[in-house]
């Protein structure tokens, strides 16, 4: 660990593969949670009927849940291989 006046900032960062897989998976996390708040934001200011509206957010969380399906499952196959590499 650090000495308690040195900003943790300056440390090295690790090049290690688990530090590399977290890096990805926080930055696909951020794009994830920015496209579902953009989403509702531009929703609720974009002018629509109620059923049109409620038919809209029903497509696009049905997409939304796919294209989460499909990164999860992708993600989960990079693990695998990590894994496999590493052990």
């Amino acid at each position: 660990m650090s000495d308690p006046g040195q900003n943790p900032i300056d440390e090295p960062l690790a090049d290690s593969p688990q530090s590399a897989d977290r890096g990805i998976a926080g930055f696909v996390t951020g794009m994830l949670i920015g496209a579902l708040v953009g989403a509702g934001v531009a929703l609720l200011f974009a002018p629509a009927r109620g059923d049109r509206l409620r038919r809209r957010l029903g497509r696009g969380a049905r997409h939304l849940g796919g294209r989460a399906r499909h990164r999860l499952e992708h993600a989960a196959r990079q693990a695998r291989r990590g894994i496999d590499r590493y052990s």
